[in-house]
């Protein structure tokens, strides 16, 4: 047996409901003869009289109105779907997965999660702490749907990469040292140091600024966590070059400096995505949102 005919089925309901097939083809805005078919169609398919034509008004047959009854069902769920992947599509729900660093993730995008919170609240975003080389890995993959990288990156085929924000580096020092007022490579590189792990884009900017002075340091130690960078920094135990986060840096701390750095220091961020055309709407939203916070 074919499957069910839902338009027929909907037709059925609405001749139960109003009682004649004329007012069941005036509000589902069908010919009278197109409501007719539907209804012998259905019961031609099922084997079984669907309705009573009586001279007043159309009554079910006990196996009509057990059709209705679970044929009311099947068109919400019907309905409930059609509704679900049309908010797919238009972006107002789904799960978008975001990868970033410490850096981003403390000072930028709490911000961006409020006001998507606030416009898509259907969204589910997925942030997980990865490191550039390790985001872009990720997208090409398809196992991450967008990723906040320091730029710029080598082009990766299928990848966008746009600028999205620029944080100025910083030299972290601990409080009981005597530094001067702005920080060049010369003195830091003196002094003991706390680097990014070498495999960071992080890494490599700073070590370039370093080149360009003439110095190639050696770190006392190697990690790849902002917060526990600046701890260190704090305990004394060596000083750290990193990007300024607005909304934890220029608070009060009395057992760091953040001095300013000669010659100046930028670390820029971008988003990163597979092309438009290969994104869903969820995605595709949240990208709408990062873009109104474009620092650039």
């Amino acid at each position: 047996m074919r499957q069910l005919n839902l338009d027929q089925l909907r037709t059925l309901i609405a001749i139960v409901d109003l009682g004649t097939f004329s007012a069941a083809a005036r509000a589902l805005h069908l010919a009278q003869p197109t409501v007719s078919l539907h209804i012998s169609e259905l019961e031609s398919r099922l084997g079984a009289p669907l309705v009573v034509r009586g001279n007043r008004r159309i009554t079910p047959t006990a196996a009509g109105a057990a059709l209705v009854e679970r044929g009311r069902k099947l068109l919400r769920d019907t309905d409930d779907a059609i509704e679900t992947v049309k908010r797919q599509a238009e972006g107002r729900v789904g799960r978008v997965r975001l990868g970033t660093s410490t850096g981003v993730l403390v000072d930028l995008l709490p911000q961006v999660l409020e006001a998507l919170g606030a416009e898509h609240s259907g969204i589910d975003v997925e942030v997980s702490i990865r490191g550039s080389y390790e985001a872009m890995e990720r997208l090409a993959a398809g196992t991450l749907d967008i990723g906040l990288v320091a730029i710029p990156q080598p082009p990766l085929r299928g990848i966008v990469v746009t600028p999205w924000c620029e944080q100025p580096m910083m030299a972290f020092v601990p409080r009981r040292w005597k530094a001067p007022k702005r920080v060049t490579p010369a003195w830091l590189a003196a002094q003991p140091l706390i680097f990014n792990e070498a495999t960071t884009h992080m890494y490599r900017l700073t070590m370039e600024w370093f080149a360009a002075a003439g110095f190639a340091p050696r770190a006392r130690i190697e990690l790849n966590y902002d917060a526990a960078m600046r701890s260190l920094v704090a305990a004394g135990y060596g000083a750290a070059l990193l990007p300024l986060q607005q909304s934890t840096d220029t608070a009060r701390n009395d057992r760091m400096q953040i001095l300013p750095v000669s010659p100046k220091l930028t670390r820029r961020v971008g988003i990163a995505h597979r092309q438009p055309a290969m994104l869903d709407g969820a995605t595709l939203s949240v990208l709408k949102v990062l873009t109104t916070f474009r620092q650039t």
